[in-house]
C-alpha cells in the first residue's frame, strides 16, 4: 500500500478542496479516488469505510479519517501548520473557523436556486468585505508580521489564502479596500509548495460551474 494521504471525494472542490490545499502547502503528495456514482459512494458505506456515513474521507497513517475538520486539525499537527503551543493554535484556529464560514457561503453558491442567486451573491460580498477581511486587514496590522499567526506558516494562513482566492472568483474586485490581504495573498502565493499547487495541471480544482451541480446530486442525494 502507498504512503501517500489518500482523498476520497467527488472531483471538485466541495469539503475536500481545504484538505487538498494543506497537504500541498505542506509539500505531502496524495491519491485522489473519485466518486463518479452513487454505487461508489454506496460501497465506501457498505465496508465499512465511513465513520459516518459520509464523505470527505482521508486514509492516513492507517486511519480512514472523515469529518473536514478532524481532518484538518489532524494534517497541521503533523506537518507543523499548527503554531509552536496552545495559544497560537486556539488564534488559528478562530482564524480558520471565520474561513470556514465564508468558505461555506462561496461554495454553495452554485447551489443556490435560480430566483436566490443574486440575494445570495450579495451576502457572500457584504459578509467577506464588512465582517471577514476587515479582521484579517487589522490582525495583520496590528502583528506587523508576514503570517497571521506568530510569524510562522501555519493552516490559517493557508486556508484563508483559499478563501481569498475563491472570494475574486466571486467577484475579482473585492480586495481592492484591502491593501494588507493583497500583499498577504502574493506572499503566502509565492511559497513554493503554494505556488506549485497554483500552477495549472496540479490537483487543485477548478471552481465548481452550475452544470456539474445535478451529476453531484445524482451521487449524494
Amino acid at each position: 500500500m502507498s504512503g501517500k494521504p489518500k482523498l476520497y471525494y467527488f472531483n471538485g472542490r466541495g469539503r475536500m478542496e481545504s484538505i487538498r490545499w494543506l497537504l500541498a502547502a505542506a509539500g505531502v503528495e496524495f491519491e485522489e479516488c473519485f466518486l463518479e456514482t452513487k454505487d461508489d459512494l454506496t460501497k465506501l458505506r457498505k465496508d465499512g469505510s465511513l465513520l459516518f456515513q459520509q464523505v470527505p474521507m482521508v486514509e492516513i497513517d492507517g486511519m480512514k479519517m472523515v469529518q473536514s475538520r478532524a481532518i484538518g486539525n489532524y494534517i497541521a499537527m503533523k506537518y507543523n501548520l499548527y503554531g509552536k503551543d496552545l495559544k497560537e493554535r486556539a488564534l488559528i484556529d478562530m482564524y480558520v473557523e471565520a474561513v470556514i464560514d465564508l468558505n461555506e457561503l462561496l461554495m454553495t453558491h452554485p447551489f443556490q436556486p435560480a430566483d436566490k442567486k443574486e440575494q445570495h451573491f450579495a451576502t457572500i460580498v457584504d459578509k467577506a468585505t464588512n465582517r471577514y477581511f476587515p479582521v484579517y486587514e487589522k490582525v495583520l496590522k496590528d502583528h506587523g508580521q508576514d503570517f497571521l499567526v506568530g510569524n510562522q506558516f501555519s493552516r490559517a494562513d493557508v486556508q484563508l489564502l483559499e478563501t481569498l482566492l475563491m472570494a475574486e472568483e466571486c467577484k475579482p474586485d473585492i480586495l481592492a479596500k484591502f491593501p494588507l490581504l493583497q500583499s498577504f495573498k502574493a506572499r503566502i502565493s509565492n511559497i513554493p509548495t503554494v505556488k506549485k499547487f497554483l500552477q495549472p495541471g496540479s490537483q487543485r480544482k477548478p471552481p465548481l460551474q452550475e452544470k456539474d451541480v445535478p451529476k453531484l446530486m445524482k451521487i449524494f442525494h
